[in-house]
């Protein structure tokens, strides 16, 4: 989720001054259209703190974003061990049946002292080729049950480590739901704020939000550092409009880090899920060498990223209400920019 708070070249003092955010830009536009009454003043307080909450809700929406990620994972996980189990059981089960059949036979021809069935036989040579049969077949039998029992060795432990990961997954889909509920708690209550708003000030806001307008800036000049970064821009600029949805990667919505994935799925390239995650997935460069196609994260903790798009704009998707955008590279602090 893009925040709109920093709109400050890169590397701004973040505490001596802060930088402009597009809800101050927003008041400042309409402040140039009509006169805004002193009495309004308080009101950059609910600005302010509507631009904390998008912040914060776009860090918990990383982080549902991390979780979710996680469950996919174990859920393939937990399929393929319990498709193991299956596999393995089914082996013990023919282990079983082979050795009750060994021993069914086993029991039939015993039943006598070797030395006495020796001594009663009608066909001394016909009981030691059935006797030498027989020590093969014990022989083979203690094999399979060897064998049989290193398999319920294995079947333990892989119901064992099966148990464990159902229970990371069950807690990692605690851990989604529970990032969930922060962002639509943090996304409701700034919408709430936003309502209370006098109606210019709110009207001005969703202006500069939602403007359908996304004229193409001057990127004459501007080469992508390869044709997978080039078909990747591409593709970012195809989504240009496409509204934010927390959470959503594509193709009809996209939070910031699903919009980066997305455009390089259709490059070909497969990106990690998470701007923290981006951030580290190809070789940093630095702001000063950024080319088309290059991710750029943003605030110290990467909660944000965007695609550079040339002679310093990058498209991103900023933060619910407003739809994937051209901005200036420096809207707020750079992080990292990282070539995939």
């Amino acid at each position: 989720m893009g925040s709109h708070r920093r709109l400050a070249p890169s590397g701004s003092d973040r505490g001596a001054s802060r930088p402009l955010s597009v809800l101050s830009a927003a008041a400042a536009a309409l402040g140039a259209l009509t006169a805004v009454p002193a009495s309004a003043a308080p009101h950059d307080d609910t600005r302010a703190e509507v631009d904390r909450l998008y912040e914060e809700a776009e860090h918990a929406t990383e982080a549902f974003n991390k979780a979710d990620e996680r469950v996919g994972v174990l859920r393939r996980a937990v399929g393929d061990a319990q498709d193991r189990v299956a596999r393995q059981q089914g082996r013990i089960n023919d282990l079983r049946e082979r050795l009750g059949s060994l021993a069914g036979a086993q029991y039939r021809s015993g039943g006598l002292d070797p030395s006495l069935a020796l001594l009663f036989s009608d066909d001394p040579e016909d009981y030691l080729a059935k006797a030498s049969v027989l020590d093969r077949i014990t022989a083979h039998q203690a094999g399979e049950l060897g064998e049989l029992q290193d398999a319920m060795r294995a079947l333990a432990q892989e119901r064992a480590e099966t148990a464990h990961t159902l229970a990371e997954l069950e807690k990692s889909r605690k851990a989604v739901a529970g990032h969930k509920r922060t962002v639509e708690r943090k996304l409701a209550r700034a919408r709430r704020m936003l309502n209370a708003l006098p109606f210019a000030e709110r009207a001005a806001f969703d202006r500069a939000s939602r403007s359908g307008r996304f004229p193409m800036p001057d990127l004459a000049g501007a080469v992508p550092a390869s044709g997978r970064a080039a078909a990747a821009l591409a593709a970012a600029r195809s989504a240009l409009g496409k509204p934010y949805v927390w959470g959503a990667n594509g193709p009809s919505g996209f939070d910031c880090s699903g919009l980066m994935q997305w455009s390089y799925a259709q490059a070909g390239v497969a990106l990690p899920r998470t701007s923290q995650a981006q951030a580290h997935a190809g070789r940093s460069v630095p702001l000063s060498q950024a080319r088309p196609g290059d991710i750029v994260t943003y605030r110290s903790d990467a909660s944000h990223v965007g695609m550079y798009a040339g002679n310093g704009q990058v498209i991103h998707a900023p933060y619910p209400g407003a739809a994937v955008r051209y901005d200036p590279v420096g809207m707020m602090p750079v992080s990292s920019v990282t070539r995939p």
